[in-house]
């Protein structure tokens, strides 16, 4: 059985070493997400593909008119919801249509690039790694933490980070214009 205490691979590898087509996709997926090495992308697509098994699953015995399996259904569409991965309104054919891009951009790394913290997805990444990431008003150091609806927006500097200051050199020109617009509008309503 194993010791519970030792990790285990949270993801597969393809069955097949050496296919171009397939080595070509995950190389531009790593340079479009900034990902380190394909193992984050294998564990995106792990995660992709348990939620889709689950979904074939249940649409199987949904059919039956199982009860339990109406339970687990609306169970399955919360947690993809607070994910934020599907819509409220979502359905099973919905998760059936879930690619591994939509998980990865679900990742603290590629939200905190899209939010305009960091000027490229590489040094998104490297923000998070060093700790000058807040993430519900802790330190979060994992890029590939998969980042939920509702602590979406207390993505912040750390308040002890030299980016926190607005006239960091290299802080985003995005995020000086948007922390400078409130301030004028405070000064002009002064006046």
């Amino acid at each position: 059985m194993g010791d519970p205490r030792f990790l285990r691979k949270r993801y597969e590898s393809p069955s097949h070493p050496w296919q171009a087509e397939r080595i070509a996709e995950e190389k531009e997926i790593l340079f479009k997400f900034g990902l380190k090495n394909k193992r984050e992308l294998w564990k995106a697509q792990s995660i992709l593909r348990g939620f889709r098994a689950q979904a074939r699953e249940l649409q199987a015995r949904a059919r039956t008119g199982e009860g339990q399996a109406m339970r687990e259904i609306k169970n399955l569409m919360e947690k993809l919801y607070s994910l934020g991965l599907l819509p409220k309104d979502a359905d099973l054919n919905d998760v059936l249509g879930l690619t591994v891009e939509d998980i990865l951009s679900r990742r603290l790394q590629s939200i905190v690039y899209s939010r305009g913290l960091a000027v490229t997805i590489k040094q998104a990444r490297q923000l998070i790694v060093h700790g000058h990431i807040y993430l519900n008003g802790r330190r979060v150091t994992i890029p590939g933490y998969l980042v939920r609806r509702a602590e979406e927006d207390t993505i912040m500097y750390n308040p002890s980070s030299p980016f926190s200051n607005e006239e960091h050199p290299m802080r985003p020109e995005i995020v000086r214009a948007a922390a400078s617009v409130p301030q004028a509008a405070k000064e002009g309503g002064e006046e």
